[in-house]
């Protein structure tokens, strides 16, 4: 095979195995991926390299190799890595100013075609101008270390993604809720190399008896909450399910949690809880609200708030990798919309920090960067994958969506914190929590009953600035930019 990728960030491969030796074949092959593997780390000296991709020394042999090759991108690549092995390289490289990444597990790569798919990294740095920091201390092992850890939502992209990271510190144990079993199958595979594992819990957060028997079980002493419907313009269609999901869901976790004496609960809110308009940032706001009421209690709550992630499935470059693939046009809502990106990696980073800091009823907001045009990085990654003139169709704003998001709402001030990438905003007054939530059991009813005239009208009472009724949005005509 002659290499085609000639230039790139100057890339390390952790593992010579059969994955780390696909991984290498596909960065060679698929410049677009932006990253030139150098050479091998591997313990085992019957391994070796591949079209002169050679193997440059043994694991602990890290921080001299990316300080004499000028490494800016490690890749772990070796699916069984025990958590201390990875984090001894982790720091290695960090500590020398490279970057770490990695594969999922070795049977999943075996499913791709392309290896390099699977990268749970992009370079930001091409695509927002903004660039991602190494952002986790070790400092994070205080909350997590020989603790009893649940992840809710373990299925999906920011579940799995602090599965990964939690995992790293030595968790006593690690437990993964979602309802989708497929997902659980997946990760447990990728975590356990098995998928009936007896900390794979199959629950739906909306089933307060089960939650209650769940937590009762397990005893967690962390919850990580990422659990919700989140896809935008489907709640604005479906408020009811929305509310069940990321109100009552969160609800019934926050009382089950007490119930169990968690020590700490964290959960992941979004940018879209900031003034909401459409029914995810509602439900969303009213989540972060039951959080503050929780506070004082023996259970420290807090909220993790940020915006969109790069990577994530269904995220906006898996769409546009997907239209790429079938070759259709490249859909964008409107040429000025902007957004704000991070990493999945990044924000897990960050929200581990902001769970070590929390001390009990704070909402913290991510610094997200700068804001993205979205048609700036829509053109920027056709151009990677090699198409510099895409076709682009503006299809309109859909309802409950905003031109630009803000992390902030007009009612909150922030304040620094410890950590320099982490805000907190103003908590809400103890009377304006008790007013602004005492509809609950009212909305839970119209949810119940599937009445979602009256849902919105509720939400609306609860948080002002919320449409009462579901505004329809013209579309614009398609148009070629």
């Amino acid at each position: 095979m002659t290499a085609s990728a000639t230039t790139g960030l100057r890339t390390l491969i952790v593992g010579a195995g059969e994955a780390g030796r696909a991984l290498a074949r596909d960065l060679l092959r698929i410049s677009q991926f932006g990253l030139l593997p150098l050479g091998f780390l591997d313990d085992d000296p019957a391994k070796c390299g591949l079209d002169g991709v050679e193997v440059l020394g043994g694991l602990d042999d890290a921080a001299a190799t990316v300080i004499e090759h000028g490494v800016e991108v490690v890749v772990v690549a070796i699916p069984e890595l025990s958590p201390q092995r990875f984090r001894q390289v982790a720091r290695a490289a960090e500590a020398n100013g490279a970057s770490v990444r990695y594969l999922p597990s070795f049977v999943a790569a075996l499913r791709r075609d392309v290896v390099g798919d699977d990268m749970r990294a992009l370079d930001v740095r091409r695509l927002t101008g903004r660039s991602e920091i190494p952002v986790v201390s070790h400092r994070t092992g205080a909350i997590i270390t020989g603790k009893r850890v649940l992840v809710t939502g373990a299925g999906g992209s920011i579940g799995s993604e602090l599965c990964r990271q939690v995992r790293v510190f030595e968790p006593g144990r690690l437990f993964l809720l979602d309802h989708d079993e497929s997902h659980l199958h997946r990760l447990g595979l990728e975590l356990y190399g098995r998928a009936l594992h007896d900390d794979v819990v199959i629950s739906d957060i909306r089933d307060r008896a089960r939650i209650d028997q769940v937590l009762a079980e397990l005893r967690p002493d962390v919850v990580f909450h990422a659990a919700a419907h989140k896809h935008l313009p489907l709640l604005e269609r479906h408020p009811c399910e929305g509310v069940k999901s990321n109100v009552l869901g969160t609800q019934n976790l926050v009382r089950a949690a007490f119930a169990a004496h968690v020590e700490r609960f964290v959960l992941i809110s979004t940018d879209k809880a900031a003034d909401p308009v459409s029914v995810l940032g509602a439900t969303k706001r009213l989540a972060e609200l039951i959080v503050q009421a929780g506070a004082g209690s023996s259970t420290v709550l807090t909220a993790v708030r940020f915006g969109n992630v790069l990577g994530s499935r269904g995220s906006l470059l898996s769409v546009l990798a997907e239209q790429l693939g079938s070759g259709r046009p490249l859909t964008v809502t409107h040429p000025d919309v902007t957004r704000f990106f991070m990493t999945v990696e990044e924000a897990v980073g960050l929200v581990l920090e902001a769970a070590r800091m929390a001390v009990g009823g704070e909402v913290f907001v991510l610094d997200m960067g700068e804001e993205v045009r979205i048609l700036d990085l829509v053109r920027a990654f056709a151009r990677t994958m090699n198409v510099p003139d895409p076709e682009i169709r503006f299809t309109g704003l859909q309802a409950g969506e905003k031109m630009r998001e803000t992390l902030f709402s007009t009612q909150e001030a922030y304040a620094p914190t410890r950590h320099p990438r982490i805000l907190a905003a103003t908590p809400s007054s103890r009377p304006a929590l008790a007013a602004a939530l005492r509809p609950l059991e009212a909305l839970y009813e119209a949810a119940a009953r599937n009445d979602r005239a009256e849902t919105r009208r509720i939400l609306a009472r609860m948080l002002p600035g919320f449409p009462a009724q579901l505004t329809e949005v013209e579309t614009a005509h398609a148009v070629r930019r």
